[in-house]
């Protein structure tokens, strides 16, 4: 939080660059571009009572990339969910797999597809005695796939804790496709009317034991090498220092962030994923990974960028620094205009201009607010901090990922108002300046002299 004053004075006298169309072809099929597989009539939810893995149809809207000049696809995918243990106890970690039998498209020319260019990630949806968004994500591998051909099934998998008794549900959740042939892009695939149809049910049990009910999940599952990953997580220690870090099954590779859980044990951080080895993160409390003080792992790809460099080639590494919320404002006070002792009425003025400056790189947002005292005066006499009103107004620098929002107009008081604010975000700062117009209502036949009060202006 940072605050600065500003004194407010009014006196009461008289001063006033082309490629060929078979290259192109070649790239739109290397980022999966796709058409509409064959039939197949959508089914109702699975029993809630269900134990068996089952296959489950459920519509899905596909967006091929652009460069494929493809339009969105609207079809059923044919998906099932497996587990490893189907009567877990609380506190167990179950492996889950995401089976995608049927994808919603296939290859929509006659040039064949090479083997090995998909990784697929995805999410499934828990539900039941306990709800959570379970990462998941498969290996590079894929059979060729022949011109006109259907896109071959493909598995993914990730891990959930347990932390409730009870029957679970485990439903198939959104899809992403990304290949890696002559450019890196992406297929996302999102369930129409979620959630999906439910594919498995498991039946947890408890066994009295203390539950780790930390959990943590992932801006996406996939990602280049170099680039950075979103982590939230909760149930954390309130206050605890936390780190995030990647994992190769079960070592731990190079990448590593820290962040801070608030006071409700919440937090998010960044973790920048060099390591193409890495599989998994996880972010735990303490010096090292222990599953009962951590939550994860969540699946992670990467997808492209790291590896070998060629001969003759260098890598170019860089990093980008979160920086701080701060103000300055041009001056420290503000001269308002008299007013005639036998009349009264506004005294009037402007703002000194506040320029915020925002370059934390988070998903917050900032309030800068302000509240004044009252205005003294000669003999004792005083204008209460009630008659000072503002019309606030801000404007945001292009460029900047947050917009400002000005408060709205009115009194600002020794309770306070807000002077300007931006919105929490994915992605939230930017510059921003604020100023406003100040009126102080004076009443008529106010002792002459000059009256001050402060305002301060708060930044969180």
């Amino acid at each position: 939080m940072r605050q600065t004053v500003r004194r407010i004075s009014m006196r009461r006298s008289g001063a006033r660059r082309r490629r060929a169309p078979g290259r192109r072809w070649a790239a739109a099929l290397g980022v999966g571009a796709l058409v509409l597989a064959g039939g197949g009539g959508l089914t109702g939810p699975a029993q809630a009572m269900a134990t068996a893995s089952v296959p489950v149809d459920f519509p899905t809207h596909c967006i091929p990339p652009a460069i494929a000049g493809i339009p969105p696809i609207d079809g059923p995918t044919k998906a099932e969910i497996t587990v490893d243990n189907a009567a877990p106890k609380v506190g167990d970690t179950v492996t889950v797999t995401y089976t995608v039998v049927e994808p919603a498209a296939g290859n929509p020319v006659d040039l064949a597809l090479p083997a090995d260019i998909m990784t697929p990630t995805g999410k499934v949806t828990v539900g039941g005695a306990q709800s959570a968004s379970v990462t998941v994500a498969g290996p590079k591998k894929n059979d060729p796939v022949p011109g006109k051909g259907a896109f071959p099934s493909f598995s993914m998998t990730g891990t959930f804790t347990v932390t409730a008794p009870g029957q679970i549900t485990l439903s198939p959740g959104d899809y992403n496709i990304h290949t890696s042939y002559i450019m890196e892009l992406d297929t996302p695939c999102t369930v129409t009317d979620p959630p999906a149809p439910v594919s498995e049910t498991i039946i947890a049990t408890d066994d009295g034991g203390q539950v780790n009910e930390r959990a943590i999940q992932l801006g996406a599952a996939s990602g280049r090498a170099g680039d950075a990953v979103t982590v939230t997580g909760s149930k954390f220690t309130p206050g605890a220092d936390i780190t995030l870090a990647g994992r190769a099954g079960d070592a731990a590779t190079a990448d590593t962030a820290t962040a801070k859980a608030d006071g409700s044990g919440n937090f998010s951080g960044r973790l920048t994923v060099d390591d193409p080895a890495t599989t998994g993160i996880v972010a735990y409390e303490g010096g090292s990974w222990d599953p009962a003080r951590g939550a994860g792992p969540q699946s992670y790809t990467v997808t492209g960028g790291g590896g070998g460099i060629p001969d003759g080639s260098q890598r170019l590494n860089t990093s980008i620094e979160a920086g701080t919320l701060s103000m300055v404002q041009a001056g420290d006070a503000v001269e308002m205009s008299a007013v005639d002792f036998g009349r009264g009425g506004a005294s009037r003025g402007s703002l000194q201009t506040v320029t915020v400056e925002d370059f934390r790189g988070g998903p917050a947002g900032w309030s800068l607010t302000g509240k004044v005292t009252d205005f003294k005066g000669p003999g004792g006499t005083t204008i209460g901090a009630s008659a000072l009103a503002w019309t606030p107004v801000c404007a945001t620098k292009p460029g900047s990922p947050s917009t400002c929002a000005a408060g709205s107009a009115g009194p600002v008081g020794s309770a306070g108002a807000t002077l300007a604010s931006t919105p929490n975000g994915t992605v939230t700062g930017g510059e921003f300046t604020v100023d406003a117009r100040l009126a102080l209502n004076v009443p008529a036949y106010t002792a002459p002299g000059a009256y001050s009060g402060v305002l301060t202006l708060t930044l969180t």
